[in-house]
């Protein structure tokens, strides 16, 4: 499943996030990258310990939780604590093809995140840069990501993908991993289909009737078989 969601962050948090991050030090990309990635990975980034960091991934972490369509596609287990990159034209950023690492290990020692999903939340338009396009491969293709500021992109973490060089401006976004209560890939979207169709349905019929009383608890009871325990 991959999937866009709109306006996680308004434009007034956007805004918030980009104060904070620009006047902020930046340090090597490279730092949070794998030993394969490490080859393929050219941009900057904000130290874990940069109080800019912190707020800004409180700021994500706080609108991620109000967010259904977020909650409802990720069903989140765990978030690793959100990062900000950025790709400056003038350095030829850019990100070659990799993987995300399967396990990330939390960076204060308590604990690791399993990457089902890997997000990218757009902290620059995509009239601020040229290039910089998040490219997703799958069975069906690569697809090209370019969104608005204060949206989010979601896709499994087992794709092979990248970011193209940018070739103009700099473009800023937040990224993280999750770890969902329900792993298999198949399983969330079949999850997320039901509970859309769900809602859909008891806008006319009523949360009340009793095809939405029963599809309701379908849905419960294949969430209680997946999720992990």
């Amino acid at each position: 499943m991959m999937l866009a969601i709109p306006s996680v962050l308004t434009a007034e948090q956007v805004a918030q996030a980009r104060a904070l991050i620009e006047a902020a030090p930046w340090e090597d990309g490279a730092a949070t990258a794998g030993r394969q990635s490490a080859i393929a990975k050219h941009n900057r980034q904000l130290p874990h310990d940069s109080e800019a960091r912190k707020a800004v991934a409180k700021l994500v972490l706080a609108a991620l939780s109000a967010n259904g369509l977020f909650m409802s596609a990720a069903l989140p287990k765990q978030i690793f604590p959100p990062l900000i990159n950025r790709y400056d034209a003038a350095e030829g950023h850019g990100f070659g093809n990799h993987v995300d690492n399967a396990i990330r290990f939390l960076p204060d020692g308590s604990g690791r995140v399993r990457t089902d999903l890997s997000a990218t939340l757009f902290l620059s338009g995509p009239d601020e840069y040229d290039g910089g396009e998040l490219v997703v491969e799958d069975s069906f293709g690569a697809h090209q990501v370019k969104l608005e500021a204060g949206d989010l992109i979601l896709y499994p973490a087992t794709s092979l993908h990248r970011v193209e060089p940018v070739t103009r401006g700099t473009r800023f976004a937040s990224f993280f991993w999750i770890e969902s209560m329900v792993r298999d890939d198949g399983q969330r979207t079949l999850l997320l289909d039901m509970d859309a169709a769900v809602r859909t349905l008891a806008q006319t019929a009523g949360d009340d009737d009793p095809a939405i009383v029963q599809l309701t608890g379908c849905y419960h009871n294949l969430l209680r078989r997946w999720a992990d325990s």
